[in-house]
């Protein structure tokens, strides 16, 4: 009788939590383990090392980029970087490829005084927003950093270490789509590590 309501139990939690999970709408897209989810352009290196998805530098020195197989319209993003060298890096947003030719908006993720939290567009109008440069005394270099992206229609919005940096509507990046994807950039000698990647589609 005991093993029969222990069972129940058990069962009647899991279905709960279930909905829980599946109400809160939160996904990760990176497992932890490898790169499955995820496509790399270039030749630059994305690996897996304990637990941790790292980007680094490859011979060649240029853009790299690992970007989602799926494509996401409006979400909210979350993730924790690492800037462990020269951290030039960033998360974009509604782009598409060919090669390493990226179209699309990309949120900086850039060493101190380089305007992380800020919007670029990339092969087109360049910087369309930056943070108030105050704002950046809030990264914390060669640390874990928290960063939250949401992009709801025209709007996007840009927190780093629970501070928002910018708040910006542009009717172009209303009608844009594509996938999420990490940067690395050219140059070499850059080395940028991330965790706890997670997406909820709004």
């Amino acid at each position: 009788m005991m093993n029969t309501l222990a069972k129940k139990s058990g069962l009647f939690l899991a279905m709960a939590m279930g909905l829980f999970l599946t109400s809160y709408g939160q996904k990760a897209l990176f497992n932890g383990e490898d790169l499955t989810g995820w496509t790399i352009y270039g030749t630059e290196k994305w690996y897996v090392e304990d637990g941790i998805l790292v980007s680094e530098s490859g011979p060649d020195a240029e853009y790299g980029y690992l970007g989602t197989k799926e494509n996401y319209d409006d979400f909210e993003l979350t993730a924790q970087f690492k800037q462990d060298q020269d951290g030039n890096s960033g998360i974009f947003f509604r782009s598409t490829f060919e090669g390493t030719k990226v179209s699309g908006w990309q949120v900086e993720v850039a060493p101190p005084g380089n305007d992380t939290g800020g919007i670029y567009e990339s092969y087109g109008r360049g910087w369309l927003v930056k943070p108030d440069p105050e704002l950046d005394k809030h990264l914390k270099f060669g640390e874990w950093n928290d960063i939250k992206i949401r992009v709801k229609g025209d709007r996007v919005r840009t927190w780093l270490n629970g501070k928002k940096m910018v708040d910006y509507t542009d009717e172009k990046i209303g009608q844009g789509e594509g996938q999420i994807a990490l940067q690395i950039h050219s140059g070499g000698g850059l080395k940028i590590s991330w965790k706890d990647i997670e997406v909820k589609e709004l």
